[in-house]
């Protein structure tokens, strides 16, 4: 299936799903249930999944097509995306007998893979600071700590874990000694799992987690002990060209909207989209969401070729955040007042889009990256 193919598909099924659907579903800080039950019977979730379990063996570009047109056609795959993502650490280091028991059933919708537990509230982005410990005790290990910012942890079956397998004064190297655990939230909730949701300005579906003495077979080990940073890290190129592509729909459906009603918008008996203060913005917006547009199909099709592509996929989601966001505001000035009111989704995309500045990594992360892994200056954290 090519993309044009694709983005077809997914933009009929979103059709079904107008702005209406987003409006309430925001409004309520509710879960986005049946456009994400929708998604999964029709194969989008497994998209990236190999077809010898189930899925439908696409590039990852594809899936890059499938989250844009979701954000271009007005609404949000943060309820879902993470299933595209987390699912890579799983089929690249898991185990075969792992992969065979959860793989097909991931792709099939039967279960949810959509909680990502790195964050803590004391280490933030620092991640090999993390304190969440997992200690072995016969054939499971006892996990003890806090993630927060763990979205959708209400809405998953299972959850892919980050936690520190051996002390961090104890390790070889300050990569060493974190482990990656597949959790199944089923049987963990209320067994010495507790999830707290968060309210946030957008609907993000996201929660703080709480394990006490959680009990998780030692058969739900990913890979080798103390391998776990490296193992996350292969993953978070695919989630930076991933969440790119979304950044990407967020402008191309803001620069829609900002020109539908520049055009129609007359003051001082001509259109407004005629006063170069108004179009000018949303040329300048336009040219830059071009140029993150060919970053991420550069960093995309490295990924897909298995080059290394660290710089790449970083500035794709560096430069696609701030694309949409140069977008989002451009649009919401162009709407003035009306940009504010509910009915005409403007502010609930402005909100949304804010996000990708901060997560799921900061952009002053990625300029530090740049900065030192590309540029050779000075490490500064």
């Amino acid at each position: 299936m090519d993309d044009t193919a694709i983005r077809e598909g997914v933009a009929a099924l979103c059709a079904r799903f107008p702005d209406a659907y987003w409006r309430e579903r925001d409004r309520a800080r509710a879960y986005p249930t049946e456009f994400v039950a929708a998604l999964t019977e029709a194969g989008y979730l497994a998209a990236l999944i190999p077809e010898g379990f189930g899925g439908s063996g696409l590039p990852l570009s594809a899936g890059a097509a499938i989250l844009e047109t979701i954000h271009a056609c007005g609404g949000n795959a943060a309820g879902a995306h993470a299933q595209m993502y987390t699912m890579g650490t799983l089929l690249r280091h898991g185990s075969a007998e792992q992969k065979a028991r959860w793989l097909p059933e991931i792709a099939a919708g039967r279960l949810r893979l959509q909680a990502f537990g790195v964050t803590e509230p004391t280490s933030g982005t620092d991640t090999l600071s993390l304190r969440t410990a997992a200690v072995r005790d016969g054939d499971a290990y006892v996990i003890n700590g806090q993630k927060v910012w763990t979205s959708r942890a209400e809405h998953s079956d299972l959850m892919l874990l980050l936690a520190r397998t051996t002390r961090r004064d104890a390790a070889t190297s300050r990569t060493q000694g974190l482990s990656v655990f597949l959790v199944d939230l089923r049987e963990a909730v209320g067994q010495g799992l507790e999830i707290r949701p968060i309210r946030t300005m957008i609907n993000h579906a996201t929660t703080e987690v709480f394990f006490t003495d959680l009990r998780v077979p030692a058969a739900n080990l990913i890979g080798e002990e103390g391998e776990g940073f490296r193992y996350i890290l292969d993953g978070m190129n695919a989630e930076r060209v991933l969440i790119a592509a979304e950044c990407l729909g967020d402008a191309r459906w803001f620069l829609d909207r900002a020109c539908a009603y520049a055009r129609d918008r007359v003051v001082f008996d001509r259109p407004i989209g005629q006063n170069q203060g108004v179009a000018f913005p949303l040329a300048q917006a336009h040219a830059r969401t071009e140029a993150a547009a060919l970053m991420v199909a550069r960093a995309a099709a490295l990924f897909e070729a298995g080059e290394p592509c660290g710089p790449e996929a970083n500035m794709a989601k560096l430069l696609a955040a701030e694309a949409s966001w140069a977008v989002g505001e451009a649009c919401l000035q162009t709407h003035g007042g009306f940009g504010f009111a509910e009915d005409y989704d403007i502010e609930r995309k402005w909100r949304e889009t804010r996000l990708y500045q901060v997560a799921p990594v900061s952009t002053n992360m990625i300029l530090a990256y740049l900065a030192e892994k590309v540029l050779g200056l000075p490490r500064s954290y």
